[in-house]
């Protein structure tokens, strides 16, 4: 099909309209991605001070009888994961990987495994490996929805192995995480178990000041809770680092849409110019031939004598 100089500028002015849309969703993850960034920022020194007083309880905790949540070594018998996933498109293969990923991580459980899918896509994922999910959360759009999925997440699953042994429990979360480049990879962020060698890593860490810190209360009813709070940051750290990947794996894809958008342009700027060139060259040359023409004629054309006119008197 040959084109026109009307079908060309529709082009360009829809490629335009196209790349307009693309900055858009450019800014808008753009954006997201700042706001993510400084909550896992806040998180971090949030999740500190927990660790700090975990590791007070623990050393009161040890010093008196030791805990063994978990001994090292024994095989689970259950286990509790969540997959992070998007429901939003232009992010590649973001659900494929990291469901890809967490099947294979589950080949090599002994026991029985609960999964939970964050997103309607990456459970599908899950549903064509051979895994039914036990339930589905829906992805968090921004910051500020990351807190109620996380205290869902956490009813649920908690619902779920009430009848189960706590010291046989162990809790993945299966999620994309940036490797500091242009690509993601999936990653395993290990909520549970707090076994033996991890509490012995957090009664490790020294208290920041000199002032000695003190346990007000019941030191195990504050130990309970503050494993309670971890679990929360460690559930939000993964749930904030995959919506963080998600949006720079659509920022990389929207300046890749942008770079192609333009090169588009370009080329139908190209084509149009040309066809308008070459149309005015048309139009000059009909100009010229028919000047030459009617310039053939007039050297080809006899002129009659005037009569002279009589004279006068």
């Amino acid at each position: 099909m040959t084109d026109t100089m009307v079908s060309l500028q529709r082009k360009i002015d829809n490629a335009k309209d196209l790349g307009g849309v693309v900055r858009t969703m450019k800014a808008i993850a753009a954006s997201n991605i700042g706001q993510v960034e400084q909550s896992v920022r806040a998180l971090a020194e949030y999740t500190q001070r927990v660790e700090l007083g975990l590791g007070v309880c623990l050393r009161q905790e040890l010093a008196a009888r030791p805990i063994s949540i978990r001994q090292r070594g024994s095989k689970p018998q259950w286990v509790t994961a969540v997959v992070f996933g998007s429901d939003q498109g232009l992010v590649g293969r973001f659900n494929d990987l990291v469901s890809h990923y967490a099947v294979e991580q589950f080949k090599h459980v002994a026991g029985t495994v609960a999964v939970w899918a964050v997103g309607d896509r990456v459970a599908a994922c899950l549903r064509d490996a051979g895994i039914q999910p036990v339930g589905v959360f829906p992805v968090p759009t921004s910051v500020t929805a990351i807190t109620p999925l996380v205290d869902e997440i956490q009813i649920e699953t908690q619902q779920w192995g009430a009848h189960r042994q706590d010291d046989r429990r162990v809790f993945w979360a299966f999620l994309n995480r940036f490797d500091g480049g242009l690509a993601y990879e999936p990653t395993t962020i290990r909520i549970l178990p707090l076994d033996e060698s991890w509490q012995k890593e957090v009664a490790a860490v020294g208290w920041p000041t000199k002032v000695l810190p003190e346990v007000i209360g019941s030191g195990h009813t504050t130990l309970r809770a503050l494993i309670r709070e971890f679990l929360f940051v460690s559930l939000f750290q993964a749930a904030a680092e995959s919506l963080a990947s998600e949006n720079r794996s659509r920022l990389l894809a929207m300046e890749r849409a942008e770079r192609n958008i333009e090169e588009l342009v370009e080329n139908l700027s190209l084509r149009f110019h040309r066809l308008r060139q070459n149309k005015i060259d048309e139009e000059l040359f009909d100009v010229v031939s028919g000047y030459e023409a009617l310039g053939a004629d007039r050297d080809g054309v006899s002129f009659l004598p005037l009569p002279k006119s009589p004279p006068v008197g």
